[in-house]
């Protein structure tokens, strides 16, 4: 806890504002949405077809978005969007506590994604510019907080659901409108310019962000890292229930909280321990290997035991936590880096478009091999698929490495 303190005090007064307002949005964001399916399917009775609906419009407004976020973040500069997204997430929670229609849940659906794509990619390019020579730094510290908010949100929430749903949705928004004037009042404005004597037209920024090829291949590459973080919430819970039967949910839930503590506790000391060690493109590299390891126990593990599962469960989630852990601060640097320090928060909601995307597709990937899988009595061909997808991951950044594709592209002469 003192390294913790001591590193966030490093920085200057916006970045840890910044690290601050992140745990506060994960706090609120997780709070309310591990238990927003039960309340629509159980509290207000709708079918499971507009539960989904709810729940997609949500997670699409957010993917296929982001891009619009970091444009507008590279325009009008990070405060605006940091701002503007915490105020829309406090209508978008309020509103999901306190109506019951389809179509106001679905807007207030849509407002709380959207919030996510307007403050994400400015969150992080404005954590980069403030950051400077110790992005690394930064980005470990910052998901520290990041974590930390997402392992005291759920815990939070099924207190006050005790009491209410609404009272869930009602704190929920009063953090985020907290987080609103704090960010009003004690965020520096902060701009990066983009080199140009005139500001360049969307279409422009966007050729220049998608002819950006190394950032594209980087982006691809680390499509299945994003895949492999998401079995925490797919295929690690399929296989609790397969082989725990009615201890699946607690055995569910310790497990997110164990993934959340060791990015909490591991963070900056696997963040240090890797820059003493290994080159940026190496840590990757071995962070990605790692990930794709963490499937190797389940793998191996026979499925009628049930101590033998769950010690294997454990073992992969806190791998997974370790490799993600290594890979997420050096991998926030790497795009920066290939941006050129340019239209930063286009090229973040670009990246984190193509992941939404990747994730996406994964699942349905997933899910379907799960159930080939099952009907064949082939429970490893699963694990061995994620694991060939964390290794080829760390393969692909290898090549990029070696071919020189991680290194910051040239500038672009810009006419005075």
């Amino acid at each position: 806890m003192k390294h913790l303190w001591r590193q966030t005090h490093s920085f200057s007064p916006g970045a840890r504002l910044l690290m601050a307002n992140q745990f506060g949005i994960n706090l609120a964001f997780y709070m309310l949405m591990p238990y927003l399916a039960a309340h629509l399917s159980g509290g207000l009775g709708l079918a499971a077809w507009a539960v989904g609906l709810v729940l997609g419009v949500r997670n699409f407004s957010q993917q296929g978005l982001f891009l619009i976020g970091g444009t507008l973040a590279d325009r009008l500069g990070y405060k605006i969007p940091i701002m503007t997204g915490c105020l829309l997430r406090t209508l978008g929670f309020a509103l999901l506590g306190w109506v019951d229609s389809l179509p106001a849940l679905v807007a207030a659906s849509a407002a709380t994604g959207f919030a996510g794509a307007l403050f994400n990619p400015a969150v992080r390019a404005y954590l980069a510019a403030e950051a400077g020579e110790r992005r690394v730094d930064a980005f470990a510290t910052f998901n520290v907080y990041y974590q930390a908010g997402m392992l005291l949100g759920p815990l939070v929430g099924l207190a006050l659901l005790a009491a209410d749903f609404r009272l869930v949705c009602t704190v929920a928004a009063a953090i985020f409108a907290v987080l609103a004037l704090l960010q009003g009042r004690a965020l520096p404005a902060h701009r990066r310019e983009n080199g140009a004597a005139r500001p360049e037209s969307v279409t422009a920024q966007w050729r220049g962000v998608v002819g950006n090829r190394p950032f594209l291949l980087f982006s691809a590459a680390m499509i299945g890292s994003y895949v492999l973080t998401f079995q925490v919430y797919l295929a690690l819970p399929l296989a609790a229930a397969d082989a725990l039967g009615s201890r699946a949910t607690a055995v569910t839930s310790g497990l997110f909280v164990l993934s959340a503590a060791v990015a909490v506790t591991g963070q900056l000391r696997l963040t240090g321990w890797a820059k003493c060690r290994w080159r940026p493109a190496q840590a990757l590299v071995r962070g990605l290997a790692t990930m794709g390891l963490a499937f190797v126990p389940l793998a191996l593990s026979p499925r009628d035991l049930r101590a033998a599962v769950l010690v294997s469960l454990m073992a992969a989630v806190v791998l997974l936590a370790a490799g993600s852990a290594i890979v997420y601060p050096f991998e926030m640097d790497t795009v920066v880096a290939l941006s050129g320090n340019r239209l930063v928060a286009t090229h973040y909601g670009l990246y984190h478009t193509v992941s939404g995307l990747g994730i996406t597709l994964g699942n349905l990937a997933t899910g379907a091999l799960w159930d080939y899988a099952g009907r064949h009595g082939a429970a490893w061909l699963t694990w061995a698929a994620l694991t060939a997808t964390g290794t080829a991951c760390a393969a692909a950044v290898a090549a990029l490495a070696r071919t020189g594709r991680l290194t910051a592209p040239a500038p672009v002469p810009v006419a005075a």
